[in-house]
């Protein structure tokens, strides 16, 4: 009963996700910096209320140096002539019938006005470009991307754990390029992209920001985002957009890996049991923790990996190659070492070995 609860409250949460987003769901994905459509029209408005200031000091200075201007047409300035004179001067139209005529209504025009002229002519173009010619560029740089990205792994979340599991990717022969990070958080898909890897602000659960990390034609996507209800909804919405992709999934709460499962995870890792089995295991093993961590990454001097057999492994037994077979998938049975004997190696065979520089060695001398 109690797990029953569990789920329903995390199926809760996920419904309220996908129900009632988060404000700002909907924004604009870009690479590496998420041009928000909000802050767009913020960043807009701010620069239209300063071009509107700076339209007020040069009115009102003019208003207040009035007896400097003529208009020839009666000779009179008055407010709207002021008003009128202000707009053609600013935009640079002038069209003569408002003139400065003593020289501090000159000096006005030249020290005050004119450098006001260019900063408003710098804004125009500044917002152009950054509204208009930024976000074009920014579409073509996707649009080639998208179609350079085939075979790649995409890793959500760049904390900690996938941090890790990038770099680890990129050690065990994968290209950085090939690896594309999406994170929520800009700081952390800025890093990345220092880091060399294809970077994108925005949620995994976003079924727009998979489609530009081109899920269909990713080979696998790692999701280690830190909340069990955004994994199993990040989980549906890559499944949904890739039948043959391998997910595999971080779950904190043993419970919510069920979940994780039905969903379309592959495989289901548990940081906080490994973690928990490795500390106590620590308590009596002196070098079970560091032989294990040595193992499993790509650096160490002895590596475990599942592999198929090298051309000259076929057909020889297994207890004379020159690394350890803890495992063999055969036929989709799974024998272990200790049922493997004088088993010959098949061409079709998965192997789960460790081997380290000593066994390269001897395997390049046979």
């Amino acid at each position: 009963m109690a797990e029953d609860r569990k789920e329903s409250r995390l199926l809760a949460r996920l419904l309220r996700v996908q129900l009632f987003p988060r404000r700002g769901s909907g924004r604009r994905v870009r690479l590496l910096v998420r041009q928000e459509e909000s802050t767009a029209a913020r960043t807009l408005a701010g620069r239209v209320a300063l071009v509107v200031v700076l339209f007020l000091s040069v009115l009102a200075v003019f208003w207040l140096d009035r007896d400097g201007l003529r208009d020839a047409a009666d000779g009179v300035v008055s407010f709207i002539d002021v008003i009128y004179f202000t707009m053609v001067t600013v935009t640079t139209v002038g069209y003569g019938d408002i003139v400065p005529v003593t020289d501090r209504a000159r000096l006005i025009d030249s020290f005050f006005v004119t450098p006001i002229r260019f900063f408003v002519l710098f804004i125009f173009v500044g917002t152009a470009y950054q509204m208009v010619f930024q976000r074009m560029m920014e579409e073509r740089r996707m649009k080639k991307l998208e179609d350079s990205l085939t075979g790649h792994v995409i890793v959500c979340g760049f904390g900690q754990s996938g941090r890790i599991a990038a770099v680890e990717l990129v050690a065990k022969g994968e290209k950085p390029e090939h690896v594309v990070v999406i994170d929520q958080n800009e700081g952390a898909a800025r890093a990345a992209a220092e880091a060399g890897f294809v970077a994108l602000v925005g949620s995994a659960t976003s079924e727009e920001i998979m489609r530009r990390a081109v899920v269909q034609q990713a080979r696998a996507l790692i999701l280690c985002v830190g909340r069990d209800d955004t994994t199993v909804l990040a989980t549906l919405t890559a499944r949904q957009l890739s039948k043959d992709l391998r997910i595999i999934a971080s779950v904190r709460e043993n419970e919510n890996a069920k979940l994780a499962r039905q969903g379309g995870a592959d495989v289901i890792v548990s940081p906080a049991r490994v973690g928990g089995y490795l500390l106590a295991d620590a308590v009596e093993s002196a070098y079970t923790v560091g032989l294990i961590n040595e193992m499993l990454s790509e650096r160490g001097r002895v590596r475990l990996s599942e592999r198929a057999p090298k051309e000259d492994e076929i057909g020889r037994q297994v207890r004379a190659l020159p690394c350890l077979v803890i495992g063999v998938e055969r036929d989709k049975k799974r024998i272990l070492f200790w049922d493997l004997g004088d088993t010959e190696v098949k061409a079709d065979d998965l192997m789960l070995v460790i081997e380290g520089p000593a066994s390269e060695e001897r395997g390049a001398a046979a």
